[in-house]
């Protein structure tokens, strides 16, 4: 027996050692994806493509799209484990309509905005990211839209700023109220929730994610576009992105009640897929209770990647949405 459990405590030994040491060969140690970031143009010397925008004390990378443009802009929300480029369609779609739009890289997906320490990536740092980034742009009333964590933010930040934001779109992810509370009660939405406590366990998610050259992490993007995915990969081979998109959840207090007035006045899009492995249905029947301003749901067969599966159902619904709160605004 004896002899049994040293030849185990050796097995995992090595195993660790294996895991450990190709998780550090997987990473860019040239940091190339930040010197590009780096070597991007301000805010100002383009009117269109990918530049740096400096905003409250960071840098983001951000995707802009006719800022001369006089129509109401759109700011896009990305969420994990994505980067600005899942919103492609939705930018070339405003580029053809005449619509100034931006996405950007947030808090710890940017090289240039990456706080080291787990509770930068509270909340309310990330909707005070939102703002700041929409003041750097000019931008007093602008049309918000995000997707998964982009989603989360993109809630609070319409409830904190409701003066401020002319319509909300989310794509995924519901109201965070009904969200809490299908996370509490429904059995459903526990059991899809359960991947939070591997993403909240300090290092462990990262050397798994970045196993043999992020083996996971590619199989997890499945049929995306091949550039999209392409410059996910690059992004998260930063080392310490991954750790920075991970502390989003460390940072969250799962057990917080949502703070303030919690209902939702403009107008509101909501778009899931009924394949969509990280949310229920009970969450998502649960926030009609919070949005008292015009409301449109659409549920479409799709899983949780919206905007690579079915950017043609998407975006049209989404642009439609724009206009109709232009015209009531």
């Amino acid at each position: 027996m004896r002899r049994i459990i040293i030849a185990l405590i050796a097995l995992a030994f090595v195993a660790t050692v294996v895991l450990v040491a190709s998780s550090l060969a997987s990473y860019d140690w040239k940091r190339t994806f930040a010197a590009e970031s780096l070597a991007l143009p301000r805010l100002g010397q383009a009117n269109a493509g990918i530049v740096r925008i400096a905003a409250g004390g960071n840098e983001f990378r951000a995707r802009i799209v006719d800022l001369d443009q006089p129509g109401a802009p759109v700011l896009m929300l990305h969420g994990l484990p994505e980067t600005s480029a899942m919103w492609t369609p939705l930018l070339d779609a405003c580029r053809a309509a005449g619509r100034p739009a931006v996405a950007f890289d947030q808090r710890g997906y940017s090289a240039l905005a990456r706080p080291t320490d787990r509770d930068s990536y509270a909340v309310d740092d990330l909707v005070g990211d939102v703002l700041a980034v929409a003041d750097a742009l000019g931008w007093k009333r602008f049309h918000l839209v995000g997707h998964d964590w982009g989603a989360a933010v993109g809630w609070v930040a319409t409830m904190a700023a409701s003066d401020r934001v002319i319509s909300w779109t989310a794509l995924s992810i519901p109201h965070p109220a009904a969200f809490g509370a299908a996370l509490a009660n429904d059995p459903d939405q526990q059991r899809r929730s359960r991947y939070f406590l591997l993403f909240r366990t300090p290092w462990l998610p990262e050397l798994l994610f970045s196993f043999n050259r992020f083996a996971l992490l590619n199989e997890l993007y499945g049929p995306m576009p091949t550039a999209e995915k392409d410059e996910y990969l690059r992004a998260f081979a930063e080392p310490g992105a991954l750790t920075a998109a991970l502390n989003w959840y460390r940072a969250m207090d799962t057990r917080a009640a949502p703070r303030g007035n919690l209902d939702v006045g403009r107008p509101v899009l909501f778009i899931w897929g009924n394949r969509d492995m990280a949310v229920s249905r009970a969450a998502v029947d649960g926030q009609r209770a919070y949005i008292k301003g015009p409301f449109q749901e659409y549920e479409l067969d799709a899983s949780h990647w919206l905007m690579e599966e079915v950017p043609d159902q998407v975006t049209p619904r989404v642009l439609a949405h724009l206009a109709a709160a232009d015209a009531s605004a």
